[in-house]
């Protein structure tokens, strides 16, 4: 097979590459499990409020 060194060198490639986005993601913020889920919550209430108030706020 000829293109059977391209499709590997292109798994290396991809892998790599994914390697690269995702190294240090998870620590960054340095908040423990409950932090990280009640600012979540947070962020998620305020997203909730901002919708609802749109959705008043539409002229009928």
């Amino acid at each position: 097979m000829t293109r059977g060194n391209q499709r590997d060198l292109a798994r290396q490639k991809n892998a790599k590459k994914q390697m690269d986005q995702t190294k240090g993601k998870r620590g960054e913020d340095g908040l423990s499990a409950a932090a990280r889920k009640q600012r979540d919550a947070e962020i998620m209430q305020q997203k909730q409020k901002k919708a609802n108030e749109k959705v008043d706020t539409k002229p009928k």
